[in-house]
């Protein structure tokens, strides 16, 4: 126990899913797939009489952090440091929960065990409503498959093997909340036959191909956005949820975008030594 800790959290992509609610937010979740980034959030914590977050430098409120750090009666300060764009897809609040859920174990001896960390993080973000996947795949990495919604012991997770170059390019944000409180049975029915897609086919081609359907079938893609995936020489589609355009290999900046560069983190979370 050392009084300040940091943890690394990969970004999440997010390529198709289907909402699965429950009353417990442990059993609460989403069925999909998606990979996780080497580019991520990287969150510090110290003891402070009060919790208080802040996010490259400016002082900020992420529900999730608060709602994890509250549930073992923890209070931090909270620094989380990341390239991501905030808002676009990425899953920078979950990764912010876990990190400094895991941090804040290490910090002040929560002594608790990994699923208990990820399930805590997993139901703040649930309850906060900003995702559903994002923690149980940022704490597995590569490129996770969800097939049974929820936190560890509820949900399950498979994975394709897969590892390489990355491209993203984000035009704008989009409301986790608000496209999960409108009609989800179209979007749900599209992410089922994604999913069954991928498991018959566990390869990364496949992953962009069925989400880039799921894209177009869930009713998700804005005009910009659609032109940035048609122009894309490579196998690419949308960060869900966010106006965010992901390829592999460098088939954004081959059709001539200024696209960030990152890789398939090979792991999930971890302490910082």
């Amino acid at each position: 126990m050392s009084e300040t800790a940091t943890a690394f959290v990969p970004g999440h992509i997010t390529g198709f899913f289907s909402p699965h609610p429950h009353e417990d937010p442990l059993r609460a979740g989403s069925r999909g797939a998606g990979l996780t980034l080497a580019d991520g959030v990287e969150t510090s914590v110290e003891p402070a009489p009060e919790t208080s977050v802040s996010l490259n430098g400016r002082d900020t409120k992420i529900e999730p952090v608060v709602r994890v750090l509250d549930a073992f009666d923890a209070s931090m300060r909270v620094r989380c440091e990341t390239p991501l764009p905030i808002g676009a897809g990425f899953g920078v609040s979950g990764a912010a929960a876990l990190g400094a859920v895991l941090a804040a174990n290490d910090a002040v001896g929560l002594a608790r065990s990994e699923n208990e960390l990820v399930g805590a993080a997993h139901a703040a973000e649930v309850e906060s409503g900003t995702g559903l996947g994002d923690v149980v795949a940022q704490a597995r990495g590569g490129v996770p498959i969800r097939v049974e919604p929820g936190a560890p012991g509820y949900g399950e997770l498979d994975g394709v093997p897969a590892a390489g170059r990355i491209e993203y390019l984000a035009l704008g944000e989009l409301s986790t909340a608000d496209v999960l409180a409108g009609d989800t049975s179209k979007l749900s029915e599209a992410g089922e036959r994604a999913l069954a897609g991928l498991r018959a086919n566990p390869t990364l081609p496949e992953l962009l191909a069925r989400s880039r359907t799921f894209a177009d079938e869930a009713g998700l893609l804005t005009d910009d956005l659609r032109d940035v995936l048609d122009a894309a020489e490579s196998p690419a589609s949308m960060a869900m949820l966010g106006e965010t355009a992901f390829a592999i290999g460098d088939g954004l900046s081959e059709a001539g975008y200024d696209a960030s560069v990152t890789r398939i983190h090979p792991g999930g979370a971890t302490l910082n030594p």
